[in-house]
C-alpha cells in the first residue's frame, strides 16, 4: 500500500488520521536528525500492525509531505 502523508512535527501528541490513501499524522518529535521519520515509521508500524522494516518513506524524507510505502507481505 502507498500513501501520501502529511506530517506536522511538534506537536502536543502523536495521533494519525487516515482518509483514503491520505494520512495525516502528528508528531510530537522535531523534524531534525530524521528525530520525526523515525517517530513517524515507528507509529505506522503500530497503526498498521506491521514490522519496521516493512514500512519505507519512498520520498520527502526532509518534507512534511511525504510517499510512505507499507508492504504487507513480510
Amino acid at each position: 500500500m502507498i500513501f501520501n502523508v502529511r506530517v506536522t512535527a511538534r506537536s502536543s501528541r502523536n495521533r494519525i488520521q487516515q482518509e483514503g490513501n491520505n494520512l495525516k499524522v502528528n508528531l510530537t518529535k522535531p523534524a531534525q536528525e530524521g528525530m520525526a521519520n523515525e517517530q513517524l515509521i515507528d507509529l505506522l508500524s503500530g497503526h498498521f500492525r506491521v514490522k519496521k522494516y516493512q514500512i519505507r518513506i519512498k520520498s520527502g524524507q526532509n518534507s512534511r509531505v511525504k510517499l510512505v510505502e507499507i508492504d504487507e507481505n513480510p
